[in-house]
């Protein structure tokens, strides 16, 4: 089975609870969900409906200043973003349009415009989504196409760092979380891209487009 985030080869059985079986790439060390056991479409955006994300909630929006915060410091004023699976209660494009940005929004379930995929922005976040990716690697070219040369994409998702504790994690609980990434995944796949990368908090990526794409065999 290949890896989905980075298509590698070199992927092992790493962890079987009964209920989902997981997988380990050897090159980008991603831990990824068998897709045997991916949730329908249906029962994916059921599940998503019982997520509590109210824009007013002040802790949640705490939470997102973990994102929005050093990304905002990137940013030059009235840029041009994109909210990448912003969910039904979109909080974070709430956040960057109150510090002065222009917000698009797309989710494939809530806020599904196909055209706002055929543009560039200055910066595309994606918060607490890059988990719920079946395709990641196909995600990852989508969001590439999606910036300005220049251009920051900022990703927030629980990392996963200790496999010993992977079994009882919170995080792998959720039936929609189907990839987890480590600081490797990520600095893997801004090589691939040609994106800066760096890490300005625990569980947040800042990668920038630079232009400049390396070559990287993908076998």
């Amino acid at each position: 089975m290949k890896c989905p985030v980075c298509l590698g080869p070199q992927t092992t059985e790493f962890m079987e609870d009964g209920e989902r079986k997981y997988w380990c790439c050897g090159r980008c060390e991603a831990r990824f969900m068998d897709p045997d056991n991916h949730l329908s479409s249906q029962d994916e955006h059921d599940h998503y409906l019982l997520h509590e994300n109210n824009m007013e909630d002040l802790r949640y929006r705490t939470f997102l200043g973990k994102l929005a915060n050093p990304l905002l410091r990137k940013l030059k004023p009235a840029s041009s973003g994109l909210d990448y699976g912003c969910g039904p209660g979109p909080a974070l494009a709430a956040m960057m349009r109150e510090a002065g940005h222009n917000m698009e929004l797309f989710d494939p379930y809530f806020h599904n415009d196909g055209q706002l995929l055929t543009q560039t922005y200055d910066f595309v976040t994606c918060s607490e989504t890059a988990e719920h990716f079946y395709r990641p690697w196909e995600e990852f070219c989508r969001l590439n196409s999606l910036l300005k040369e220049g251009a920051w994409l900022a990703i927030m998702t629980c990392f996963q760092t200790d496999d010993d504790v992977f079994a009882n994690w919170y995080y792998r609980r959720d039936p929609t979380h189907v990839v987890f990434y480590r600081e490797a995944t990520f600095v893997w796949l801004a090589k691939h891209f040609g994106w800066g990368c760096e890490f300005p908090i625990k569980d947040v990526a800042l990668m920038r487009k630079t232009g400049v794409i390396p070559a990287i065999d993908l076998n």
